[in-house]
């Protein structure tokens, strides 16, 4: 039964440093990559679709995106999604294809960054201690009930505490990481 707990919550955390890292993926750093724009939502006959499922995404240049989309008659829709995101992007369009020049990024939208990429790594770390409350709360259940004994719950409590010590800590490296990505120059 400890067993269960211990690995079902290192599934769950897992999930959540998963969940991070596809964030900052999206994050922009100055440098072009197809993880920006993949997941933007484009307006399809009338249907939310990723960018990934209409278009071919490629990076020509350090800086810059090439959309290619499948369907040249999309191409309007998938302009209009770009400039409706968050990305602060203006494509250019060729009739056949879009093109995204990422400018440098100044210090001010830098420090703008790495506030997010701090703000995201913070929730990261609430989402892993939500899961530790959740499964130390099962524990305590499971004891009143009887299922296990006083000294199995102190020792899953600990080995839970343990696990979400260690993922707590993969969460700080990737915000590092990720920080001192965004302010290389």
């Amino acid at each position: 039964m400890l067993n269960d707990i211990i690995k079902d919550a290192k599934q769950r955390m897992q999930g959540a440093i998963q969940a991070l890292e596809t964030d900052y993926s999206r994050i922009r750093t100055g440098r072009a990559h197809p993880a920006l724009v993949e997941a933007l939502q484009v307006i399809y006959y009338d249907v939310p679709t990723p960018l990934q499922q209409l278009a071919s995404i490629g990076i020509p240049e350090p800086r810059s995106i090439l959309i290619k989309p499948f369907d040249p008659s999309t191409v309007k829709d998938i302009e209009k999604a770009i400039l409706a995101s968050d990305l602060g992007l203006t494509p250019s369009n060729d009739g056949r294809s879009i093109r995204l020049n990422l400018p440098p990024l100044t210090e001010e939208r830098r420090k703008d960054l790495v506030k997010i990429v701090k703000k995201r790594a913070e929730e990261g770390r609430v989402a892993i201690r939500n899961i530790r409350r959740d499964l130390m709360r099962d524990l305590r259940d499971y004891e009143n009930e009887k299922m296990i004994s006083e000294d199995e719950k102190e020792r899953g409590e600990k080995e839970l505490q343990k696990e979400t010590d260690a993922f707590v800590e993969k969460i700080d490296q990737l915000c590092d990481a990720k920080e001192e990505e965004i302010l290389e120059v």
